[in-house]
């Protein structure tokens, strides 16, 4: 039926059934991560990673696409699943099948302006986006999107960030797309199959409690032996002592650069997204003059947009910096299509106070290339597995309490460069034209960009609160001309 099937999106290779039944758990248990981005989610601030999608026409009617995934769900077991937190707190929640699961509550159409216009699609867009998906149910959605002028039509597909890391998000979209152009309509019995799905039973809540006791005291004394050995091993390599001492200094040293008011703060219940795309190409040739890597290039021009955007407001000082949380990907090949969060994070400084752009590559690569020599993402390596302690759901829980004018405002946005597939994707025959990526904002961070790369061409999705951000738009526009500047540098 379909031109290409990739296996199975599985979870986490340490929560297997074998583990499971062993340590007579029968759920699914969160990662630390993945429990982390659950609990610290608040009703302003939703935390779901999202794609618009936009295709040739004809688009689909609705029942046709309600049919056309139903078939597919098999491919993403998680689909069907909803999360279940542990009483008190008392340990990371746990994914069980929802008895209640209805296809029709997470794929639905939502009415567009006829013929609409980029500038429509992309503020409909923004409104969906700011919605919270409903935690009672699993965790996506997908919104069809038709009557766009040129024939075209989109899907909005949201899934939160507790199933999935950026990495992951592709492949969740590769099992729901073809990467082939033929297409047979699912038969009427396909479909009665795919609804012939019955759920496991759900877990008491003193399943859940003493699974909780399992997982928080059994398994970290069964690998407490394993853990010391590694861990005297660790202690004596001096080399890696020394990488980690010198990555935490680093890190250090950059949180004393001056930086803009106005970035970080309380956090409304609107959103504003703005996009563009330009060619990889125009990225590979700044890459193959000046050095540095495409990341390197994005994140130089990401400063030119800020720049863009501050220079809008106030004069900017030549030291001025806007610090960025950019994610590293530590998924091994062997892990694709594990739904869970496999990632790390490195500091930059954007050098938005610099005028010439050759300088902002120049000041970007320095930092990347020292955070890869002094081991930083090992530092956001260990932080992050911290959260696999069995008191941090309790600890997270709490957090997500507190005022949002008592949180951070020390790093301003998030940066992450997601690399996507270059060949062209599918839904139902329709080929897919442009992919463009969206990042949450939380924890005081009003900005945050996303970067996608699909088919030769990067796909940029800037997310903005839309009360605190109006002039979002400038940042996008920074991001353009940062790219034209770099491709015009050094020309006679």
């Amino acid at each position: 039926m379909f031109a290409w099937c990739p296996p199975p999106l599985h979870p986490d290779p340490e929560d297997t059934p074998d583990r499971r039944q062993e340590e007579g758990e029968a759920v699914h248990r969160m990662s630390g991560l993945d429990a982390s981005f659950y609990l610290l989610e608040e009703e302003n601030t939703p935390l779901h990673l999202a794609a618009l999608l936009v295709f040739e026409g004809p688009a689909p009617s609705h029942s046709e696409l309600l049919d056309e995934i139903a078939v597919r769900l098999p491919r993403v077991p998680r689909y069907r699943q909803r999360v279940l937190s542990v009483p008190l707190h008392l340990g990371r929640p746990v994914w069980v099948d929802d008895p209640r699961f209805r296809i029709g509550a997470h794929v639905r159409r939502a009415a567009s302006p006829v013929p609409g216009n980029d500038e429509q699609l992309f503020e409909l867009a923004a409104r969906l986006l700011a919605r919270r998906l409903d935690p009672g149910r699993p965790l996506w959605e997908i919104w069809l999107i038709d009557g766009l002028e040129g024939g075209r039509w989109a899907l909005l597909a949201k899934v939160h960030h507790c199933m999935a890391d950026g990495l992951a998000g592709i492949d969740l979209a590769l099992a729901m797309l073809d990467v082939g152009a033929g297409y047979r309509r699912p038969s009427a019995e396909e479909v009665r199959a795919a609804a012939r799905w019955r759920p496991a039973p759900e877990p008491s809540a003193l399943d859940l409690v003493r699974a909780a006791a399992v997982d928080g005291v059994v398994r970290p004394l069964r690998r407490l032996g394993g853990a010391a050995v590694r861990g005297i091993g660790a202690l004596g390599d001096r080399r890696r002592l020394g990488e980690f001492a010198l990555g935490l200094s680093r890190v250090a040293g950059r949180l004393t650069a001056p930086a803009p008011d106005g970035l970080n703060g309380p956090i409304g219940p609107n959103r504003r997204w703005s996009t563009l795309r330009f060619p990889l190409a125009d990225v590979q040739k700044i890459r193959a003059a000046h050095g540095g890597t495409v990341n390197d290039v994005v994140l130089a021009a990401v400063a030119a947009g800020y720049r863009n955007l501050l220079l809008g407001r106030r004069p900017l000082r030549d030291d001025t910096v806007v610090r960025t949380i950019v994610p590293v990907s530590v998924r091994g090949d062997g892990e694709r299509g594990e739904l869970t969060n496999r990632i790390s994070a490195v500091l930059v400084n954007l050098p938005v106070g610099v005028a010439d752009p050759l300088e902002r590559l120049a000041r970007v690569r320095a930092q990347t290339d020292d955070a890869k020599r002094s081991g930083q993402a090992g530092i956001g390596r260990i932080v992050t597995g911290l959260a696999d302690a069995p008191a941090v759901p309790a600890l997270l829980a709490l957090a997500s309490r507190v005022p949002a004018r008592l949180r951070q405002n020390v790093v301003h946005t998030v940066t992450t460069n997601v690399p996507g597939p270059d060949f062209p994707l599918y839904v139902m025959g329709r080929r897919l034209t442009e992919l463009y990526p969206y990042v949450p904002i939380a924890a005081g961070i009003r900005v945050a960009t996303a970067i996608l790369s699909y088919r030769g061409g990067l796909h940029i999705g800037v997310t903005g609160d839309a009360d605190a951000v109006p002039d979002l738009d400038l940042l996008a526009k920074g991001v353009r001309n940062g790219v034209d500047e770099l491709l015009g540098a050094g020309r006679s």
